[in-house]
């Protein structure tokens, strides 16, 4: 069963960002699934389920808030080079 997170804003932060409710919960919806993928919190399907998308979509947004689609140290590169 699906769990619900309800947040509470002002009426005029969608206005501030020129979107409707709608669209302001959307995007609020979005950015926090974007920013738990960057933090390594979530894979990038379970941030794109969240974020009411499928994987691939969520992997193409993620340029427009400038985070990488893969965050590798060059440690971790490395070893995958070895692993390969």
């Amino acid at each position: 069963m699906p769990h619900l997170i309800q947040v509470n804003y002002p009426s005029h932060f969608p206005d501030a960002m020129q979107l409707n409710a709608l669209q302001f919960e959307k995007e609020a919806k979005i950015a926090m699934a974007i920013k738990l993928f960057e933090l390594k919190k979530l894979s990038s399907g379970m941030a794109a389920t969240l974020a009411g998308m499928d994987r691939v979509n969520f992997l193409l947004i993620l340029h427009q808030y400038n985070v990488s689609m893969i965050d590798l140290d060059e440690d971790e590169l490395l070893n995958d080079f070895k692993n390969a």
